[in-house]
């Protein structure tokens, strides 16, 4: 009997906290890169670059049906939508409503889940649900009153729980490259992003700035393009096939507190008992879901070397 797909599992539950970490950073990164270039400017430049190199693995679509090629493309239709909505939504609500209603994706996920996949998540993954939103709350000092960027911000959220599904849906049957995946998803919002800009933004072409002038703006470019989007999203579209959605988003979910840790030690912000407690919350709610989750997998061995 083989444990490797057992290993590989768990592999990705570690490599999907490294992409929480990453996206962690990441806000704080675009931020930086906000003061440089516009919204739709900045995430065309940011996956046009993704696109590029991770074009060589468009090969491996060949002979793909319509209906699997379809799926991608829905994929990173959705991919789009929601960096639409976390960008403009980010415009006209606080950081702190926009950080917690975000995070509302782990409560969305399980939902969208049973719904659209009819798997109803376990008692276990709801108390780590509850945790992690208590974590949220505690973290980013509740939610104030609801706006219109609030309600965009919201709509990110469950886009988000679409999201994972739709992926695990499609990267199901291992008939996608991971790789050609995310291209295809990165070709969606570069060309999204252009097309929303010309049409309904003319503005937000600006000449790029200079590389010996403003080399901190290429230094967020590069970490966004190689971190927060050719591996981040590599990883997710592995790690999905691999995993529940549900127990991806409760992982994933751990993405606001990292945040608020490199906000601390980058930006130099300050962080209240109660944030730092909900921060721990976030953290101990993806790891009961690991742990839980390692422990039905070593049942499910043990069984399987019993039959």
């Amino acid at each position: 009997m083989s444990f490797r797909p057992n290993r590989l599992m768990h592999l990705a539950d570690w490599l999907l906290l490294v992409v929480a970490f990453v996206w962690g950073t990441s806000y704080g990164v675009v931020k930086h890169a906000l003061a440089f270039y516009p919204v739709l400017g900045l995430l065309a430049l940011r996956f046009a670059l993704a696109f590029v190199l991770l074009s060589p693995a468009l090969r491996s679509l060949r002979g793909v049906s319509r209906k699997t090629l379809g799926g991608a493309l829905l994929m990173g239709a959705l991919l789009l939508a929601i960096f639409l909505c976390e960008a403009f939504g980010l415009a006209f609500t606080r950081a702190s409503n926009a950080a917690f209603l975000v995070s509302l994706c782990v409560v969305f996920t399980p939902m969208v889940e049973w719904a659209l996949l009819r798997r109803k998540p376990v008692r276990v993954e709801w108390v780590a649900v509850a945790i992690s939103l208590a974590g949220a709350w505690l973290l980013t000092g509740g939610l104030h009153a609801l706006n219109g960027g609030d309600a965009l911000i919201l709509l990110a959220a469950l886009l988000r729980g679409f999201s994972v599904c739709v992926t695990k849906r499609v990267m199901h049957d291992g008939a996608l490259d991971p790789l050609a995946v995310t291209a295809v998803q990165a070709g969606c919002v570069a060309s999204g992003s252009a097309v929303l800009a010309l049409i309904f933004a003319p503005a937000q072409w600006q000449p790029l700035p200079s590389l010996a002038a403003h080399f901190s703006f290429w230094g967020c470019v590069l970490w966004l393009v190689l971190g927060a989007t050719l591996f981040a999203f590599f990883v997710q579209n592995y790690a999905v096939r691999r995993s529940s959605p549900t127990r991806v988003a409760l992982l994933m979910g751990s993405e606001p507190a990292f945040g608020a840790l490199f906000a601390c030690v980058w930006l130099g912000e300050r962080l209240d008992a109660a944030a730092w407690i909900g921060g721990a919350l976030i953290v101990a709610a993806s790891l009961l879901a690991t742990v839980q989750f390692k422990r039905a997998d070593a049942a499910t061995l043990a069984e399987a070397a019993n039959a």
